[in-house]
């Protein structure tokens, strides 16, 4: 692990614009996802029909094409989204490149995200719906104040397992320029091959260390929705 301890600073950057790849994507997909489930469980036929077109079409498209699309078929049709890149955050300007990467994840995640939600949704009794609307809530009012509330208790879990995808597929990205773990891993393998093993092994417990905060966060989130109830 000499590799690795050597050059431990690029080690915690690649880890870093993993989680940040990670961060920006699930905050996108949960806020996309959850309106997508919404149209799709409304009473409007045509954004209903529209949800389910783009959950089809995403779910069933592999990530890896989703990515060739936005990364190189996009920037030939005239869209590089170099306009992000005069954005700066907290001292940091945007690189087109994660930009392109987190829509890709974005597109991919908010589909599962929604059918996730959906599930929740369904799992919350029809009378919760009638009440809301017996002392005239709208349709709106009663999803925002009735039903996502409760829907929420039933898809942690599988909310979870959606999350914990979505850090893996981010090791995608590495195809396609973005210096995040998988990419950098691959990059110390080349350059010290006779300590593969070693350098897998350091990776592999940064992975692992993402995903379990993921999933004690969410076990946290679980215990206090539960007693909240």
């Amino acid at each position: 692990m000499d590799a690795v301890f050597s050059n431990f600073d690029e080690y915690l950057k690649a880890f870093g614009l993993t989680i940040g790849l990670f961060v920006v994507s699930g905050i996108a997909s949960l806020v996309l996802g959850t309106i997508l489930a919404v149209f799709r469980v409304g009473p409007v036929s045509v954004l209903n029909k529209a949800a389910a077109v783009y959950v089809t079409m995403f779910r069933n498209t592999p990530l890896l094409m989703i990515f060739v699309f936005i990364f190189i078929a996009m920037p030939v049709m005239g869209y590089n989204f170099k306009v992000v890149e005069d954005i700066e955050i907290a001292g940091y300007n945007v690189s087109a490149f994660f930009f392109r990467a987190c829509l890709a994840l974005t597109l991919y995640t908010s589909a599962f995200v929604c059918e996730a939600m959906r599930s929740g949704v369904n799992a919350v009794p029809l009378g919760q719906a009638e009440a809301g609307r017996a002392i005239g809530l709208t349709f709106a009012q009663s999803m925002n104040l009735v039903i996502l509330p409760q829907a929420v208790r039933a898809v942690i879990p599988p909310m979870t397992s959606v999350l914990i995808a979505l850090a893996k597929n981010t090791s995608v990205a590495a195809a396609f320029g973005l210096a995040e773990a998988t990419a950098t891993m691959r990059g110390f393998t080349n350059d010290n091959a006779d300590q593969r093993i070693g350098i897998f092994l350091a990776f592999a417990v940064g992975y692992i260390i993402v995903v379990e905060v993921i999933s004690l966060v969410s076990y946290g989130i679980e215990r206090k929705v539960k007693v909240a109830r």
